[in-house]
């Protein structure tokens, strides 16, 4: 079998302000960042793409394969602008989404409201039914309810529907009959099955993911097609592929079906081409900063793999605090997100406090700068204003930035309510904005054990190259990594990215009294789900399959993935399980719990392509003093007033090229500012390798 190869690929990130495009030749890279289209997105992914086809000097047919990523199904969901949604299950739970955890995610807040729900309790709707945790009917469904419910479902103008019943995990007939009814009574919703979407234990987090697929699954649906109808009318023929919050692509067919699944499709692309070229650099310990328009995200990456993890929570309301979001069950690199972008919003509270975020000013009206309407301070108002960002060149030169619109909105919103100058006010606005991420980093870093000073940054997205060196000060790290083509980072990921799609069922089992029939039974159906995926999309090529179990000692309420062979188990497998079980437990916790069963509750399968290592680096070039381009005045921290500084065109340096701080360093999409306090060089792969000074 051959291996997934293509010649030329294209690929495209819509963010909340830019959409970044990607083209990859056989004669080079081509890309370009536009203005998002918040009405119509898929007209901002042609207009992107007419301009990498038209620098490459090609046509659409050329295109072997496009690949896509998006936050529509986020934002839908964080600004409840989905579809009118149901819900069905079984009788007795109608309040299971509102009861949740049965605790409150601030235990000290009195007067603590919860996030408002997606399924409202009207339109909560349960038939007498039941399943024991085995699979068993306990209880018939009644079919004469359905019949009737779906009248109501019609009157109501629903658009949607969430089918959730306990345990249709272990057997999903009521789910799919209750689905066949409505069809036949001619109910014109879309309808989710929690069976298909999240087969796993555990209620509230099986319903969540089934209520927010459902929510969003009609409005991804038409965006999708009419992408496809557009790139049909435009003659392109190759296959669209859609990036997955797991870091694999998949077919369109299974996006439209399975949208939750590209909540954070976007971003684990970041994710993917850090992890290569921390691999590239022989980098162990990574840490990821992505900061676009309008979000920055952050996740630690250790031996060139992206941490992931099966749970992750939308749209957290209150401070980011775990609990206060949507908890959805989904392959997902875990990453943290915090609303600190360019275009995120400066303001004074009304205790007089220094505010940035997480509202943006998006890509219309964008910062005031942009001169499309927006009168609110910016972050990148703010950068303008210190002399990091050339209002003649921002964005290739495309959007010339207004000085004195930005000046006029920072000494309104933050300069006149604290009693300083504008350029004072944009040095705040930056300090803060740098400081918010570097407490996000803080957590992240707390919550898996790790660090930071040990660990590498690299920085991309339109944003990252200019906050990642002060970044790095306030978190103490040592190096900072720019690599080439840094402002479409994510989308540069996405072309590194594998076909892939893991399946999980929950099957429980103990290793006492395995049950191997019926394991290997349901590894056979998931594994079969999971290659029907991909092989839709990458016939006759090299596929690799791996297994997992999720398993626990008896009486925790937690589990670890643990790998199993990937094939057929036998009687002899058990032993070698439990002895791989015993050893990541023990990685993880330092200690085994003698006498205690062991218990899988879930078994997950994932079928991807073959994806080649990227190729280590030659010998390192002969450093060579780099010649600068021009000079311009910054504001410099820890300086008062501006400082004259030499600025390099990143597109003239050569490998070898090295520099000292404070310098700016620009390109035609961003710009990285360089402190006083770090050097850098350009290696072998034009990468800007930026390195602490030594006292």
């Amino acid at each position: 079998m051959k291996k997934y190869i293509t010649s030329t690929r294209l690929a495209a990130d819509i963010g909340g302000t830019f959409t970044d495009i990607v083209l990859e030749t056989p004669t080079g890279l081509f890309t370009a960042k536009v203005p998002t289209d918040t009405v119509q997105p898929e007209l901002g992914v042609l207009a992107g793409v007419e301009v990498v086809l038209s620098d490459a000097g090609i046509t659409s047919a050329d295109v072997d394969i496009f690949i896509h990523g998006t936050t529509l199904a986020t934002n839908a969901l964080i600004e409840r602008k989905g579809e009118k949604t149901a819900l069905i299950t079984t009788e007795g739970f109608r309040d299971s989404l509102e009861i949740a955890y049965e605790s409150r995610f601030d235990q000290f807040d009195l007067m603590i409201d919860k996030p408002e729900q997606l399924i409202p309790r009207n339109l909560r709707f349960t038939v007498k039914e039941r399943m024991d945790v085995r699979g068993n009917v306990l209880i018939d469904l009644d079919e004469a309810a359905v019949v009737a419910l779906s009248d109501k479902l019609n009157a109501k103008g629903i658009g949607a529907v969430a089918i959730g019943f306990l345990h249709s995990y272990a057997n999903s007939k009521h789910e799919q009959r209750v689905r066949d009814l409505l069809i036949a009574q001619g109910c014109k919703a879309e309808i989710t099955l929690s069976s298909d979407v999240c087969p796993e234990v555990r209620e509230y987090e099986r319903l969540m993911t089934t209520a927010c697929n459902a929510y969003v699954q009609p409005i991804m649906a038409r965006y999708l097609r009419a992408l496809e109808v557009a790139f049909h009318d435009k003659n392109f023929t190759c296959p669209i592929f859609l990036m997955t919050s797991g870091g694999g692509m998949t077919t369109l067919e299974s996006a439209i079906k399975f949208p939750i699944r590209l909540v954070e499709s976007g971003p684990s692309g970041g994710a993917i081409l850090a992890a290569r070229i921390a691999q590239q650099l022989d980098e162990s310990k990574v840490l990821s900063f992505d900061m676009g328009g309008t979000t920055a995200k952050i996740s630690l990456i250790e031996d060139f793999k992206p941490k992931t993890a099966r749970n992750f929570e939308i749209a957290r309301s209150a401070r980011f605090q775990k609990g206060s979001g949507m908890p959805v069950r989904i392959p997902v690199i875990e990453m943290i997100e915090i609303g600190a972008g360019g275009g995120s919003i400066a303001h004074v509270d009304q205790v007089g406090r220094l505010n940035i975020g997480p509202e943006s000013a998006g890509a219309l009206p964008g910062a005031a700068c942009y001169g499309k309407g927006g009168t609110k301070a910016t972050v990148t108002d703010a950068n303008l204003l210190l002399g990091r960002v050339d209002p003649d060149a921002f964005a290739e030169g495309k959007m010339r930035l207004n000085t004195k619109a930005a000046e006029d909105a920072m000494t309104q919103d933050v300069g006149q309510p604290l009693g300083i100058s504008a350029h004072q006010a944009a040095f705040g606005v930056t300090e803060m904005v740098e400081e918010n991420m570097a407490n996000a980093a803080r957590i992240h870093s707390v919550e898996h054990g790790v660090d930071l000073s040990h660990f590498s940054m690299i920085a991309f997205g339109g944003g990252g190259p200019l906050h990642a060196v002060r970044l790095a000060e306030k978190l103490g790290m040592n190096r900072v990594i720019v690599p080439a083509n840094s402002s479409v980072g994510s989308a540069l990921g996405f072309l590194s990215a594998p076909i892939s799609y893991e399946v999980v069922q929950s099957l429980y089992t103990t290793l006492t009294d395995f049950n191997l029939a019926r394991v290997n039974d349901v590894l056979s159906s998931i594994s079969a789900q999971a290659h029907e995926i991909v092989v839709a999309g990458a016939k006759d090529t090299e596929l690799v399959e791996s297994r997992t179990a999720f398993m626990r000692y008896v009486g925790q309420g937690h589990e670890i993935q643990v790998p199993i062979p990937a094939r057929g188990l036998t009687a002899a497998d058990i032993a070698a399980i439990k002895s791989t079980y015993d050893r990541c437990y023990r990685q993880l916790y330092g200690r085994l719990i003698p006498g205690r069963d062991i218990e899988v509750l879930s078994w997950s399968v994932v079928v991807s392509t073959h994806v080649e290592a990227p190729l280590a680096l030659s010998e390192a070039p002969e450093p060579n003093t780099a010649v600068p381009s021009g000079v311009r005045a910054v504001s410099v921290p820890r300086q008062t007033g501006f400082q004259t500084v030499p600025t390099f065109w990143r597109p003239d340096l050569k490998s070898g090229d090295t520099l000292r701080g404070p310098v700016l360093v620009e390109e035609p999409q961003t710009t990285t500012f360089v402190t006083g306090h770090f050097s850098g060089h350009l290696d072998g792969k034009m990468n800007l390798i930026l390195d602490r000074i030594a006292p």
